[in-house]
């Protein structure tokens, strides 16, 4: 008789190439980098591109299209066929609705995309979230580069490997794990930034420093005023170390897809996320992360692990950049700590939470407790206000 539970079965590998390039004027056709990406070798394949911008980037860059377009009209070597640029919603709210994936997925559609052709975004992290969403999902997989456009994208939200949006009130709900075939970060792009986006990247960097690089953290706490001040030589460093282990730590920490219930580089976002949320988006992410390292880092003192000294000298960086590290919505302790079942229950598994038990020694907890959040908390103004 045959075997009624015969299975048969097998394991596979699917390498990735993960390329983060710094690099000066992007579009001049001088600079080949982007030119070496979309080269093709089958030039039989026919193969397309359109352009996705952030709004507040084409209005920045007025003649961002021209420049493109002219980029590739310029290559000696085969490029794809320039369709179209299209521009769309930039800031979160690219992710907290389908406006931004559809237009996208039309584009995709509009102009033949196929699998061999490209998508590339050129924008802020929420917006490159969507685009790489629909280049994801759309024929399950076409192929994209990310063009960064500020400190938190270049520094940390484009060097992942995921994209998605905001559903059902909750962070990043729909999304793909899916690299870019390339990230294109272009300095250039930084000096048209508010002074808010310009500050708000380096909570990032801060994080992943507090987590990875003590040297990192003592290189920030002592350029706060040429980070304020917007001095790129002095700043661009920063930005391409965090960018560095940002991009190491998929490389090399053997989870890139977050299948395991550590997830260490959201140190600081399970009440960031919800602090988002819970201000309407009035704060910015690398606003409510700052504040939200603030929280954690407040804790891990309450719970005896970190140090007075090390926590006055995070909270004095953070400050000396420019965050505030309390608002009214912090003050929703009910609603924020929602935000830690919505953590848990997008990576899976139990709850996993980084703490510090000093500069550069994270430490991951199955526990939070409440009554010692809302103690942190309290502390928050008072912290800001003997600082400030």
């Amino acid at each position: 008789m045959d075997d009624q539970n015969s299975i048969y079965g097998g394991s596979f590998q699917v390498p990735f190439d993960h390329g983060v390039h710094f690099t000066k004027d992007l579009f001049n056709p001088a600079n080949p980098l982007l030119g070496s990406v979309l080269e093709s070798n089958d030039p039989a394949m026919n193969p397309r591109m359109i352009v996705v911008a952030d709004r507040n980037m084409a209005e920045a860059w007025p003649d961002l299209e021209k420049s493109a377009r002219a980029y590739i009209d310029a290559m000696d070597a085969p490029m794809p066929r320039f369709e179209e640029f299209l521009v769309v919603t930039g800031g979160e709210q690219a992710k907290n609705d389908m406006g931004t994936f559809d237009a996208v997925v039309e584009a995709i559609d509009r102009n033949g995309i196929c699998r061999k052709s490209w998508v590339i975004g050129v924008g802020g992290g929420a917006m490159l979230d969507a685009v790489g969403f629909a280049s994801a999902t759309s024929h399950r997989g076409i192929r994209h580069v990310r063009v960064p456009t500020t400190t938190l994208s270049q520094g940390d939200a484009a060097i992942g490997v995921k994209n998605g949006i905001n559903y059902k009130g909750k962070k990043n709900f729909l999304g793909t794990f899916s690299p870019p075939d390339a990230v294109l970060n272009d300095e250039l792009f930084l000096q048209t930034l508010t002074q808010r986006d310009w500050i708000a990247g380096f909570a990032e960097t801060i994080k992943i420093a507090l987590l990875r690089d003590p040297d990192l953290f003592e290189l920030i706490e002592s350029s706060t005023d040429s980070v304020r001040c917007r001095d790129l030589k002095e700043s661009m460093p920063i930005v391409k170390r965090s960018a560095e282990l940002h991009l190491k730590h998929i490389v090399d920490g053997g989870d890139p897809f977050e299948l395991k219930e550590a997830r260490p580089l959201d140190f600081g976002h399970w009440s960031a996320h919800k602090l988002e949320q819970a201000s309407d988006f009035r704060i910015n992410h690398g606003e409510a992360v700052a504040i939200g390292l603030a929280i954690d880092c407040i804790y891990s003192k309450l719970v005896g692990r970190l140090e007075d000294q090390q926590l006055q000298r995070i909270l004095g960086c953070l400050i000396a950049l420019g965050f505030r590290l309390h608002d009214e919505a912090v003050e929703q302790v009910d609603v924020l700590f929602k935000g830690l079942e919505e953590f848990r229950e997008h990576l899976g598994g139990k709850l996993t939470v980084t703490l510090l038990d000093s500069i550069g020694n994270p430490v991951d907890v199955h526990e939070v407790r409440k009554e010692i959040v809302a103690q942190a908390v309290q502390l928050l103004p008072r912290t800001e206000c003997s600082m400030g």
